[in-house]
């Protein structure tokens, strides 16, 4: 958050946004409904990390939107990744 406020072209749009009430209103309706909320840590590699097989890949660039594992041969795209790690995060 505090990255992205930085940002002089992002920081009004971050700002109007107001992530906290967000994550507050996700976590009152959860406990509404019985339902458990996990928080990843921020620096959890969502998108580093191999589906397959686990290995953590240290240099991923954000332009590559094909994620190559270099242990498994493991192809797939980086978004699609990252939510299925995080799936299995709380797990």
């Amino acid at each position: 958050m505090r990255g992205m406020m930085s940002n002089q072209h992002l920081a009004k749009a971050v700002q109007e946004q107001g992530f906290y009430e967000f994550r507050r209103q996700i976590e009152y309706k959860a406990q509404w409904s019985g339902i458990t909320v996990i928080i990843a840590d921020r620096f959890y590699p969502s998108s580093k990390t191999c589906t397959a097989c686990g290995h953590v890949k240290k240099n991923l660039c954000l332009s590559e939107r094909i994620y190559h594992c270099e242990v498994c041969g493991n192809e797939i795209d980086r978004d699609l990744q990252a939510a299925i790690n995080l799936r299995r995060y709380g797990e």
